[in-house]
């Protein structure tokens, strides 16, 4: 019985083998396209006039750096730099980096509380503190001259608060 179930079990594949192949579909003949119709070619268009050919005009020369820094403020008797000036001393660090050669003078000021001999030490503090900002953002020391002038060159009244605010400043010139 087991060899009559192989015998029967090969049949079938043998069959199925050999009448699969015929049930699959077959492609649809496809006639011949007919040859295109060739268009008339037109006549050449006439070649384009030229078109002068501008020179774009030279870029404008760079602006020359502006050295006019002030309004760099310290807090009240000492040499700290108020948070208003760091946006001014990074200005100037800029302008100042666009000629590595040029020399400055940083002129410390300071308003007319206390004695001259503190103001006047008060005023190299602070022009030595934006001196140690400068350098620590790239300038050369060398090219910075510290210059302290205490309370002798006030810019405003030293009879109100606001106007002593005003003259705890330093100064950047170009020599």
């Amino acid at each position: 019985m087991k060899q009559f179930r192989t015998s029967i079990l090969a049949a079938a594949i043998l069959s199925a083998v050999i009448v699969l192949p015929a049930c699959k579909s077959k492609k649809p003949v496809v006639a011949a396209q007919p040859a295109p119709v060739a268009k008339p070619v037109p006549a050449p268009a006439p070649a384009p006039k030229p078109v002068p050919v501008e020179t774009p005009a030279p870029p404008p020369a760079p602006a020359p750096p502006n050295y006019n820094f002030a309004n760099i403020q310290f807090e009240f008797n000492s040499g700290i730099l108020k948070t208003e000036a760091y946006p001014i001393l990074d200005k100037a660090v800029t302008e100042m980096k666009k000629d590595p050669t040029a020399n400055f003078v940083l002129n410390g000021n300071s308003s007319a509380e206390g004695t001259d001999e503190h103001n006047m030490q008060l005023s190299i503090e602070r022009a030595t503190s934006v001196k140690l900002y400068l350098t620590n953002s790239g300038i050369s020391g060398d090219n910075l001259t510290v210059k302290g002038w205490g309370e002798s060159k006030p810019i405003a009244a030293n009879t109100s608060e606001a106007g002593r605010v005003l003259n705890r400043r330093v100064e950047i010139k170009k020599q």
